[in-house]
């Protein structure tokens, strides 16, 4: 009985306290995962958030979950776009490599060139209207054939 009460209670004093501390840290990069996930245009501060709510003991941390949740409404008038730069990025060498179907394409041409009214491109965005005119949309994909029916014509 004794063995197995001190292996217990170097459980509860080592092994509990150590998965607590690896489940607050999970818990408080979510926000800036979930951000990068949405392509949240302010993830890096979302991320600087998280960084001082572990500093400050979690109190923080509510802001980065509803700052990485809402809709940047300011953002989108001031710059046209709800995204971050990367998502544009990614996208223009999706289109490069003939990724995108013709819907995707004009949508992602239509808001960089939203973007490009509203002010100058930024430096990472720049080329990406010419890649993307060049582009050309994947070809669409034949329906599969399907069987007949059961039971016949009617």
């Amino acid at each position: 009985m004794d063995t197995a009460a001190m292996v217990l209670a170097w459980v509860v004093i080592v092994v509990a306290p150590l998965i607590a501390i690896g489940l607050f840290l999970v818990v408080h990069v979510l926000p800036e995962k979930i951000a990068e996930k949405n392509h949240h245009p302010q993830q890096h501060a979302i991320k600087t958030l998280c960084f001082l709510s572990l500093v400050f003991g979690g109190m923080l941390w509510p802001l980065a979950w509803l700052w990485a949740f809402t809709r940047p409404v300011a953002f989108r008038a001031a710059y046209g776009t709800e995204k971050h730069e990367h998502y544009f990025v990614e996208m223009g060498k999706r289109a490069a490599q003939g990724g995108l179907d013709a819907l995707e394409l004009d949508h992602l041409r239509d808001e960089l060139a939203e973007m490009a009214a509203r002010g100058p491109l930024p430096k990472a965005l720049r080329e990406l209207p010419a890649v993307l005119a060049q582009a050309r949309p994947r070809a669409p994909q034949a329906p599969a054939a399907s069987a007949p029916a059961a039971g016949g014509a009617r």
